[in-house]
């Protein structure tokens, strides 16, 4: 297994992105790696399809240098997420201390709201396209890809391609 005694953190709020959320929590499991679901509070939230889940414990529960990495799903959640001041300082220390963030969708608003984005190469939802690129993001339309520690993906039918750039970013 090749993220075995790695801990990745994953965003969820009410409204996540059921497949983006659930697929990559499975795959990440699958190779191995402690996986921690964070969100605002620990409530049972539903996602876009009516898959529930709730978040094992709040950001400002989590130590940040313990962290491998941390995912951000889309849906309606990042939208509800990138209001969080201490969600997104946790997304920023992952990033500046060098560990991988995976990014997904509608993650990107999150990613913007954190800083973190200006400069690097980025894709998501088209809906975000505008966002990103007045972030300062260079918006390119592939599945998946990782641009420095930061690995994107598109929309759902990129989940595949999107967990094996996670994957394969995480266990170096």
């Amino acid at each position: 297994m090749k993220l075995t005694g790695k801990k990745i953190a994953i965003l969820i709020a009410e409204g996540f992105e059921d497949l983006e959320y659930w697929v990559t929590v499975m795959r990440l499991r699958e190779e191995g790696a402690e996986v921690v679901s964070v969100g605002p509070d620990t409530k049972t939230v539903t996602g876009k399809n009516a898959l529930e889940a709730s978040a094992d414990v709040t950001a400002d529960g989590v130590d940040a240098s313990g962290l491998d990495g941390v995912v951000i799903p889309g849906g309606w959640a990042p939208d509800k997420l990138r209001r969080y001041p201490e969600i997104l300082d946790l997304v920023k220390t992952v990033h500046d201390r060098g560990k991988i963030v995976g990014i997904i969708c509608h993650g990107g608003l999150v990613a913007i709201s954190a800083g973190i984005v200006s400069g690097a190469r980025a894709t998501g939802s088209l809906g975000i396209k505008d966002d990103l690129v007045n972030a300062g993001a260079t918006w390119v339309d592939e599945a998946a890809f990782r641009d420095g520690n930061l690995v994107w993906g598109r929309v759902v039918p990129d989940i595949p391609d999107f967990c094996r750039e996670l994957v394969a970013a995480l266990a170096e």
